[in-house]
């Protein structure tokens, strides 16, 4: 395969382009194509993870002191999150490049997105070691942290769970609680309704495909509900 285009894309040209061939290869082709014997890209995501993490962490430390804790852990989560590893994922053209068998790319779009983020850490983790950590960073700084502008603004990806604990800990008083209000659907592509409590008190409910997404919308509709923003 030729990374010539994702290569003039991203901004980096690799020396060693079986590291980008890895970066691109996800588990399920393996099971597919044993005779072919490539290696997967979980030790590149997990690479690339951590140095993620780490760019991430000393831009928006060193770019916004006014920031305490827990505002500057939102943001950097909102920035490592599996929505905008995606988004940049889809915007590089990940896709037309992953090694991934025709069962994963048929999944949920949750399972799916997945697997795009996991792509564009690997990714990283390979520009890390073809390279070094500095243009590791210049490749987050070019394509990861012009979001900041859009999540600051519109709050498009803002943890809403950890929004909502340090308000309803601030105004009330109380750490609040998730539960499951319903589960439907077949076990591959269940919908989940989770609920927000204050003590006993329902403040808001929201659906998704994993428990996980749907707690965001609980606590997104609980934002609003108090009109806390």
């Amino acid at each position: 395969m030729n990374f010539d285009k994702f290569e003039e894309k991203a901004g980096v040209v690799f020396k060693d382009k079986s590291l980008l061939k890895q970066a691109f290869t996800h588990r399920s082709y393996i099971n597919e194509n044993r005779d072919t014997k490539p290696e997967h890209n979980e030790r590149l995501e997990f690479l690339g993870d951590t140095v993620l993490q780490s760019a991430v962490t000393d831009y928006v430390f060193h770019n916004f002191p006014e920031m305490n804790e827990g505002r500057l852990s939102w943001l950097r989560s909102a920035l490592v999150n599996a929505n905008t590893c995606s988004a940049i994922a889809e915007e590089l053209n990940v896709k037309k490049f992953l090694l991934v068998s025709k069962g994963a790319m048929k999944e949920s779009p949750r399972a799916q997105q997945s697997i795009l983020a996991d792509a564009l850490e690997a990714i990283i983790g390979a520009i890390y070691i073809d390279q070094n950590y500095e243009t590791a960073k210049n490749f987050i700084l070019t394509h990861v942290i012009p979001l900041t502008k859009d999540i600051l603004e519109k709050g498009v990806w803002f943890d809403a769970k950890s929004l909502f604990q340090e308000n309803a800990q601030a105004n009330e008083g109380i750490t609040p609680a998730y539960k499951l209000i319903s589960e439907s659907g077949p076990p591959h592509d269940s919908t989940f309704v989770m609920g927000v409590y204050l003590k006993d008190e329902l403040i808001g409910r929201g659906s998704g495909k994993s428990k996980q997404e749907a707690e965001q919308e609980a606590a997104r509709a609980a934002l609003e509900s108090k009109g806390w923003k």
